[in-house]
């Protein structure tokens, strides 16, 4: 009985959340801290950029939805890299421990190196130069409700440091996790950037986070080495079409509001869904590939579409460590390259200790 109030109490607070935070939010350029939606895992780089329900020991995983996080994930640390365009670094790296009847932990710093710019004045007359960078800390809890269902929680305070201005602000991910290890089942839901900016760049002039709400759902199929995922996400705003005006000579392919009623609802429908497929042809090892259907409508060219919305990757586990490599195609112009490492610090202990006996 107590399992099921927290249950309760538990969708209440989801519920509540996205009433109220939902009508207030909105996708596009506005905002601030975007960087947050920025994929670092190179396995879900290679799944579409987003992946709310993929169970697995693979501590990338808890940045898009901190549910997943669990037991199986002690003593790991991770570090990825992202060459991204215009010589843009970013990455990720986190460790996770088990606090036994206290759920698990796990804390980590997501950053952005935007790189040199050349400073000038109004006249053209240049300056000198100046750096830009952003940062979030990751501080990530879970705990079991039930066999097979887990809550988590991921606090975020940022940094953010654009030439002479500076942010500080909080944001933070609720998720949820149901995992039927039996059935190879797996449904994740997560509401992502819940919070504010504390110190705004310009005084008294806030903006607002990049929320969003994601579903997801992971199944590994009974006969096949196959996993199918199905993610959905801005799923707090229906329309995510926008109007190009069909006389505009810009080069970008999408005139969403340019068709039928039934091309655009497909269409608009579409834009919140990716699918993914792994091959997992052992437990060591896998090949995924994804298309995201927003990513290739907003970012294709009117004569080049190109491969722009697929991604892939393959990853191999060993005893110590596993390597992954992920390749998003976000444009005809380029793509992105993740590199991800884990290693299993239980197992390199191991190692050590064999060692040293005699």
């Amino acid at each position: 009985m107590r399992l099921y109030q927290k249950f309760k109490a538990t969708i209440f607070v989801f519920i509540s959340l996205i009433i109220s935070l939902s009508a207030q939010s909105q996708t596009g350029g506005n905002g601030v801290y975007k960087f947050l939606e920025l994929t670092n895992s190179a396995r879900v780089a290679g799944l579409g950029g987003i992946n709310v329900s993929l169970n697995d020991a693979d501590l990338n995983l808890t940045f898009h939805n901190p549910a997943i996080l669990n037991e199986d994930m002690d003593n790991h640390f991770i570090l990825n890299y992202i060459s991204y365009f215009a010589d843009i670094k970013y990455g990720y790296s986190g460790y996770a421990m088990n606090l036994n009847k206290y759920g698990s932990f796990s804390a980590g710093i997501h950053y952005v190196d935007y790189g040199k710019f050349i400073a000038a004045d109004e006249t053209g007359q240049i300056t000198g130069d100046f750096k830009a960078s952003e940062y979030a800390f990751n501080l990530i809890w879970s705990k079991k409700l039930t066999a097979k269902l887990t809550a988590g929680v991921n606090i975020k305070p940022v940094i953010s440091q654009l030439e002479t201005y500076k942010s500080f602000g909080i944001a933070s991910d609720l998720g949820l996790n149901y995992f039927d290890r039996e059935k190879q089942l797996s449904a994740g839901l997560t509401v992502k950037n819940i919070g504010t900016q504390i110190t705004p760049y310009y005084p008294g002039h806030y903006e607002k986070l990049p929320f969003d709400l994601q579903v997801g759902l992971s199944k590994k199929t009974a006969h096949a080495p196959f996993r199918i995922h199905l993610t959905a996400h801005h799923l707090y705003k229906w329309n995510l079409l926008y109007e190009i005006p069909s006389e505009s000579t810009s080069p970008i392919a999408d005139k969403s509001q340019n068709g039928t009623k039934l091309s655009r609802f497909l269409d608009n429908g579409m834009r919140h869904l990716i699918v993914g497929v792994e091959l997992v042809p052992f437990k060591s090892f896998y090949v995924s590939a994804a298309y995201n259907h927003k990513m290739r409508k907003e970012l294709s060219l009117l004569d080049s579409g190109g491969a722009t919305g697929f991604s892939w990757g393959f990853g191999l586990k060993l005893k110590r460590f596993s390597l992954s490599y992920g390749r998003a195609i976000y444009h005809a112009a380029g793509a992105s390259n993740h590199f991800s490492l884990s290693l299993f610090i239980n197992e390199l202990s191991k190692k050590s200790v064999a060692k040293i006996q005699p």
